[in-house]
């Protein structure tokens, strides 16, 4: 049986579309929908689908909500299956998952199953991005606000850009440096096409480090260009480097993002590792 788990507060819907998801996943044969209320019921569900047998268990929802289920059955052999109706919807467009509803769930029910890799920072799972410094600092932004959608992320992003200081962190014991943002990227990119790491790949056992390094807001606007041509490699402010394992010395309780959610770190040290085709995913 295919369970869904359906987050109706993901992304900027409208009631009529949140009615006919609704109706649309009830009418599937031999499924079980789960409507989540509140944070982290997801997982909470999750768990209760492989409690049942389930065969397939898809996330409904944007990369939070992806984030929640994947972070259950990684390492079992249920597939998870993706319907993005969320903000940024990385995992799913890097994994060329349709973003139109109804194309999005015969994927899910008909695609097959592949092994992706998965991130780890301090025994946290991630699946597409995570990071601290400015990128961090928007995620908080944009979760402390009321509305949701790329024109209020893109909002978020240009409030935090006037006032933000670059962090300074340390790599592996190395010196103190200061940097605009280091990411950490297992998919290609945040989401809404904005590709941090344009050749990332799920399954090469790697991460890609991503340190942008510190930059005047005026000349903001060209990495912004670049992030979205998929160019922003190209750029002399930007290093990329393919990691397994890395620390990072920082501070506790700063912004951070896992999967565009925002975080503080609970800790002054990230650990930052990858396990290897630790979770099938239909495509």
């Amino acid at each position: 049986m295919i369970h869904f788990i359906y987050n109706p507060n993901a992304g900027n819907n409208t009631k009529a579309r949140k009615s006919h998801i609704l109706n649309r996943l009830r009418s599937v044969p031999n499924a079980k929908l789960w409507e989540t209320t509140k944070a982290n019921e997801a997982s909470i569900f999750t768990k209760k689908a492989i409690e049942e047998k389930a065969t397939r268990v898809v996330a409904v929802g944007g990369d939070g909500t992806v984030n929640e289920v994947a972070s259950v059955l990684t390492e079992t052999t249920i597939p998870m299956g993706i319907i993005p109706i969320g903000s940024g919807n990385g995992l799913a467009r890097h994994l060329q998952i349709p973003l139109q509803f109804e194309a999005a769930l015969q994927k899910s029910i008909h695609g097959h199953e592949i092994g992706i890799d998965v991130g780890l920072i301090n025994n946290r799972m991630f699946f597409c991005t995570a990071g601290i410094g400015f990128d961090a600092q928007v995620a908080h932004r944009f979760a402390n606000g009321s509305k949701r959608g790329f024109i209020n992320y893109i909002k978020a992003t240009l409030s935090a850009l006037i006032q933000y200081k670059p962090i300074e962190i340390k790599i592996n014991n190395g010196p103190l440096i200061k940097v605009n943002s280091i990411t950490f990227a297992n998919a290609s990119q945040f989401g809404s096409n904005a590709f941090i790491s344009p050749f990332s790949d799920l399954q090469d056992a790697f991460l890609e480090m991503v340190i942008v390094k510190p930059i005047h807001f005026i000349n903001a606007g060209i990495l912004v260009f670049r992030l979205f041509s998929k160019s922003i490699h190209q750029s002399n402010k930007v290093n990329i480097q393919s990691v397994k394992s890395i620390t990072i010395q920082y501070h506790e309780n700063q912004p951070m993002h896992i999967d565009g959610e925002a975080l503080l770190t609970n800790n002054a040290q990230l650990q930052i590792s990858i396990e290897p085709l630790s979770l099938l995913v239909i495509v």
